[in-house]
């Protein structure tokens, strides 16, 4: 009776996995199948103690690792590249103002000079005008007094 009953546990537990695998796969008896052998060939490694799953693991891990790491030096080259572009960039923006603030300075003092010596110039000719002006009424203010006081004619 015992057997009985372990041959229906067995029968069972083989149509459970059929279906797993046939569910997993899709509907595609194909695929289960070989969805089936990769697994029996990974149970079988793993109890001799060579997990072959492991293996593959670790050595995609290492190729992805090594095509990770060229990914990110070229990253840091294209940057570095970039940053160095940029601070040419920066450089010469920063001479061209230079260049620019010199040149409105000496602008800037020429139009102060000029402004300067129009002022120092019409200031110079107003003081000639009032000095002219007041000998010219000084003058005549002079031989008026004189007249009235009888000691100059015209």
């Amino acid at each position: 009776m015992a057997s009985r009953r372990a041959l229906q546990i067995g029968g069972v537990t083989v149509v459970a996995g059929g279906a797993y695998y046939l569910y997993s796969a899709g509907g595609n008896p194909s695929v289960a199948e070989k969805k089936l052998e990769h697994d029996m060939s990974a149970a079988g490694a793993r109890l001799r103690g060579k997990d072959v799953s492991s293996q593959e693991a670790q050595k995609k891990a290492e190729v992805l690792a090594k095509e990770t790491g060229a990914a990110l030096d070229r990253t840091v080259d294209s940057v570095r590249g970039e940053i160095k572009q940029a601070d040419k960039v920066i450089t010469a923006k920063m001479h061209e103002a230079g260049s620019k603030l010199d040149h409105l300075k000496e602008d800037g003092t020429k139009t102060l000079e000029a402004a300067y010596q129009d002022t120092a110039k019409d200031l110079k000719q107003t003081a000639d005008n009032f000095d002219k002006t007041v000998t010219k009424k000084t003058t005549e203010a002079k031989s008026g007094i004189a007249s009235w006081l009888g000691f100059g004619g015209k």
